[in-house]
């Protein structure tokens, strides 16, 4: 009976709609007062008659969920009582088995921080992620492998980097529906880490170093967060060296992480690092294609086309075409065509002015975390001159501006000293292939900035 109770309580601390409070509140404090295997009952006791009500109201439904996780899928009959069971007939059981459609796994994936829609099956294959998808489907088949744990992918915003993480999680729950899976964001792992100082317990720590499977978004937002990195550390080394699966996602290489702890850098580089580039013409073609008959909606290849060649930086970006471009077809009450398309994304197409210094300084002190203005000082510290050198050679290759007219507007430096940047970073990229993906990246993203 207890051990039922036990085995429930593990899968509710790592269900992602019961944070740490909300269990030590009211689910901690529950009593299980009877548990019959034989029809599926069981009864839960709290210490009034306020307590029962509130918590039945409003975690009956994951504490269902729960018992029916541990009782190998067959529906449980939970009965609420105050302190003491109240003797009654047991409830007659469903009269059909449970089985696993696809509400029942929404649920299950819910339970643990994963959104169905982001599947395998709704990843679209090209080029620019075609190594990343194979190490997330190799990982996903293969948790815990020690040459693909950590699995870390890392590229710019809206690439997919999110809907891979998903997709491996999901197909791990549907191999083995009792893993323990979760997934959230590296916010939200500060938080949980927050929580637990304030209560001061080893909660934290039992609910993270019990995960089989550990999948944590944007671990950059770990910098500059001392206690929570020293924290990831122990969670780390709870799972990996055991066998667990660590999948982490980041905007840049793990090396190139912000104030986090070098060996937590070694740990993230220490398995699998794989990058997703800015997709190419064609993958935002079937991109388009696909969303579009997830959609319903039927959409003409001259148009899929027509999007993908004005809009070239993300996924997300493309997702947010089509459906203006849908929205108006429907409320103009005519079909879609590349005309109806240019009308309904005049603004976005023509937003697209050409390319300037200043947003090419821009977007490259955003992307390595600097500020607008060291591009124009004279400092001259690694961290602010690579990127600077950069933002010279970018430039260069991307506007018509001379030599002299970008050192003036990079706090009016000589022409030699553009000319030295531009020579240095080509130089750099043949031989440095983390070097070379984030100047694609940066290209790619600049194209529609």
């Amino acid at each position: 009976m207890k051990d039922f109770w036990e085995k429930c309580c593990d899968l509710l601390r790592i269900d992602s709609r019961i944070s740490s409070d909300i269990f030590d509140t009211w689910i901690a404090p529950l009593q299980v007062e009877s548990w019959d295997p034989k029809t599926s009952e069981l009864v839960l006791s709290a210490a009034s008659t306020q307590k029962k009500e509130a918590t039945r109201m409003a975690y009956s439904d994951p504490i269902a969920f729960a018992a029916q996780r541990v009782n190998e899928f067959k529906p449980v009959t939970i009965r609420w009582v105050v302190k003491e069971p109240v003797v009654a007939p047991a409830a007659a059981p469903q009269a059909s088995k449970a089985r696993e459609d696809s509400s029942s796994f929404d649920q299950l994936a819910k339970s643990c921080g994963l959104l169905s829609s982001l599947s395998f099956e709704n990843f679209v294959q090209g080029m620019s992620n075609k190594v990343a998808l194979g190490a997330a489907m190799y990982v996903a088949n293969n948790p815990g492998t020690k040459a693909y744990n950590p699995l870390y992918i890392y590229g710019g915003v809206g690439l997919g980097k999110t809907h891979l993480m998903h997709a491996i999680g999901l197909e791990v729950l549907k191999k083995n529906p009792k893993a323990r899976i979760l997934c959230l964001s590296a916010t939200s792992y500060i938080a949980e880490f927050m929580k637990g100082i304030a209560r001061r317990d080893q909660s934290f720590y039992q609910r993270f170093g019990s995960l089989d499977v550990l999948l944590l978004d944007d671990v950059q937002m770990l910098g500059n967060k001392e206690g929570t990195q020293a924290a990831f550390f122990a969670t780390f080394e709870a799972l990996v060296p055991h066998g667990k699966q660590i999948v982490l996602t980041s905007d840049t290489y793990a090396k190139q992480l912000k104030d986090v702890d070098e060996r937590l850098k070694s740990r993230f580089a220490g398995g699998m690092s794989v990058p997703i580039d800015p997709p190419e013409l064609e993958t935002r073609e079937a991109i388009l294609m696909k969303k579009a008959e997830q959609s319903g909606v039927q959409l003409p290849e001259d148009v899929a086309y027509f999007i993908a060649n004005h809009l070239k930086s993300n996924v997300r970006e493309l997702e947010g075409a089509l459906q203006q471009v849908i929205a108006h077809a429907r409320f103009s009450g005519i079909d879609i065509s590349i005309e109806q398309a240019r009308t309904a994304l005049h603004d976005l197409i023509h937003s697209q002015n050409e390319i300037t210094v200043q947003d090419i300084q821009k977007k490259v002190a955003d992307y390595y975390k600097i500020r607008v203005s060291d591009m124009h000082s004279k400092r001259r510290p690694k961290q602010i001159a690579l990127p600077r050198q950069i933002a010279m050679y970018l430039s260069k290759k991307l506007t018509q501006k001379s030599y002299p007219e970008i050192g003036e507007l990079f706090g009016g430096r000589d022409h030699t000293t553009v000319l030295h940047a531009c020579r240095k970073i080509e130089s750099d990229r043949r031989i440095n292939e983390e070097l070379n993906h984030e100047l694609h990246v940066l290209e790619q993203n600049l194209q529609n900035f």
